[in-house]
């Protein structure tokens, strides 16, 4: 009777054993489905944010072809104002050329873009740096034009991977490389446009000058 009771005791202990066992097995494949499950999940995830990525990105690019697009608009515009060809037409004309030309810049000018680039302390002290560089010259145009040209060339020559049609400036260039990539196209579309206006304004004294040297040989003819 004694040896029964031990044997039905042993059974029914393997028998609980056996159920814990099965127990934990089901609890430990749920937690490897659950876990699987997990991982395509965040996979998904990732995948999406990988593709927001992109689509972020090409917004960003969007929005600084429309900022250099309203810089060009702009000086479009100014030059047209400050072109030879308004100084040759009528007073009247050139009034109602210029309202329309004002009308345009101030439509322009209601569209608001910024593409703010992020930087670190490094980066932002360097933009100050370059950007004080090339005030300086700016603000020294009037003294002499030829000697500014050749400066903001040397600075230009700085920014280009085309080999630079004169010298470049080491300086301003270590400087330039400290920045942000973003902030050097910008820094290299600002020295293209003084550059442009620059020449524009050349073109227009040598001609005013051949103008004026026209209206001299015409007076002495005359004389004579």
């Amino acid at each position: 009777m004694a040896q029964a009771k031990i044997s039905a005791k042993a059974s029914e202990g393997a028998q609980q054993q056996q159920q814990q066992q099965q127990q934990s097995g089901g609890q430990l494949r749920g937690r490897f489905y659950r876990s699987t499950s997990m991982a395509d999940r965040s996979s998904r995830l990732l995948e999406n944010l990988d593709q927001l990525e992109l689509r972020v990105e090409a917004f960003r690019d969007a929005a600084s072809a429309m900022e250099q697009e309203k810089e060009t608009l702009l000086e479009m515009i100014h030059n047209i104002q400050n072109s030879q060809d308004m100084r040759h037409i009528s007073e009247g004309e050139r009034e109602e050329l210029n309202l329309t030309a004002n009308r345009l810049m101030g439509r322009t000018l209601t569209v608001e873009v910024s593409v703010e680039t992020i930087r670190n302390a490094q980066q932002q002290e360097s933009l100050l740096h370059a950007t004080k560089m090339i005030d300086e010259i700016v603000n020294k145009l009037l003294d002499d034009l030829e000697d500014a040209k050749i400066r903001l060339m040397s600075l230009y020559g700085a920014c280009t991977s085309d080999v630079p049609a004169g010298p470049i400036d080491q300086k301003f260039q270590s400087v330039v490389i400290g920045c942000a990539i973003e902030d050097q196209k910008k820094i290299k579309r600002r020295l293209e446009t003084l550059l442009r206006n620059l020449e524009n304004s050349e073109k227009s004294i040598t001609l005013l000058e051949h103008q004026k040297s026209s209206v001299r040989q015409s007076c002495n003819s005359k004389q004579d």
